[in-house]
């Protein structure tokens, strides 16, 4: 029996709160592409990793929240704040080039902003994508999987497959 999952709607408000992530390698592009967008940046709230907050903090004056560093938990702390609704977009210059001693957590972060719908740029150009979107300074409404009902629904279809099977075992 096939399974489709419940889903509510959701609303990513006109100021965005934007995690700004990078690898060691990718950090002064990072740096760069905060000063080239900075009138944008400059009225959404900013959140980032360890080094990455502190440097782009420091060589911008944009106002950045920082977490961790990403291999000291950072990634997993801006991952909890996408479930608790409190992340709308990552920006993530990663270094494919590089082997990261932190690469499950990354991939975890990749994972969760994909289940809850989040914006996330992996380079430059897809961040470039996402600060020109019509979507940057507007409401954004999408759909999201409605986790707990989803849930409910699912237990209430494998206990009637369970009646059923128990039945057919009485015949």
């Amino acid at each position: 029996m096939e399974f489709s999952y419940a889903y509510q709607e959701s609303v990513i408000a006109k100021q965005k709160n934007i995690a700004l992530i990078a690898h060691d390698n990718k950090k002064e592009e990072i740096i760069e592409w905060c000063l080239k967008n900075a009138e944008i940046l400059k009225h959404h709230f900013l959140f980032g990793t360890g080094t990455t907050a502190r440097m782009i903090a420091e060589r911008t004056q944009l106002p950045i929240r920082g977490f961790n560093s990403g291999p000291l938990g950072g990634d997993q702390q801006i991952g909890a704040r996408i479930v608790d609704g409190k992340i709308d977009i990552v920006i993530f210059f990663s270094d494919p080039l590089t082997a990261q001693p932190h690469d499950p957590d990354v991939k975890a972060l990749l994972r969760i902003a994909q289940v809850f719908d989040i914006p996330i740029a992996n380079n430059k150009a897809t961040a470039d994508f996402i600060i020109t979107s019509k979507f940057m300074n507007s409401e954004y409404r999408h759909r999201l999987i409605d986790f707990e009902r989803s849930v409910e629904e699912r237990a209430e279809q494998l206990e009637e497959e369970v009646q059923k099977d128990e039945l057919r075992e009485d015949d």
